[in-house]
């Protein structure tokens, strides 16, 4: 996918979102919900301006770093390497907040529901999207496993990546089961993406070590 097409999604998306949310004005509560605690129920609320506009600006700002990222990184052709699959997650993370933002919508608009059940399923997708996109980055400042290690070696980003892509990927298939295990499934996921986001870290210092000897 183009940069230039990607962007032009990414927007249309963030720009369709905030306006449902003003058409939707007159018949949301103010305050509006805005928290939800493990067990998928609401227990924090914020005013309704913030609640309509906050999810759509923090996408956008989202959405202009990642396409400047790759302009600005002094390994950008790397970069360059690996950007289409970059630009399609650029879309799965629009589509992703997209989907947060019609979930607080209904729930500010309609009868309760459990946030948890529908939310795991969408967070494991998306982190089965950064364990794609992981696999073949390559070496930069901005995108992927960045250690002092990852960063030293052409080898070690490679290696670590593999790994990381495996982790993520697997924590995204447990975060998508862990939507059918309540309250408990939140923390069986968070440990889950935090060993996906831990193990790679010691391991390139591992591979570093080992580079450094032979």
């Amino acid at each position: 996918m183009s940069t230039k097409l990607t962007a032009i999604l990414a927007f249309i998306l963030i720009v369709a979102a905030a306006i449902a949310g003003a058409l939707l004005w007159n018949r949301l509560p103010d305050p509006m919900p805005a928290h939800w605690n493990a067990a998928g129920e609401i227990d924090g609320y914020m005013s309704k301006f913030w609640g309509v506009f906050l999810l759509p600006i923090i996408s956008a700002a989202l959405t202009g770093l990642f396409l400047i990222i790759p302009n600005i990184d002094p390994l950008k052709a790397n970069i360059a390497q690996f950007r289409a699959a970059f630009n399609w997650f650029i879309v799965v993370f629009a589509v992703y907040m997209l989907y947060v933002y019609t979930l607080t919508l209904f729930a500010a608009l309609g009868p309760p529901f459990n946030m948890t059940l529908m939310l795991l399923p969408a967070v494991g997708l998306l982190f089965i999207g950064i364990g794609y996109l992981m696999n073949g980055a390559k070496r930069n400042f901005f995108i992927g496993i960045r250690t002092p290690w990852t960063l030293s070696s052409e080898t070690v980003w490679d290696e670590t990546h593999k790994l990381g892509s495996k982790l993520f990927m697997l924590g995204g298939v447990v975060a998508i089961l862990c939507a059918f295990l309540g309250e408990t499934g939140v923390w069986v996921m968070l440990v889950a993406i935090l060993l996906a986001a831990f193990v790679p870290v010691v391991y390139s210092y591992a591979l570093y070590q080992r580079e450094m000897k032979s």
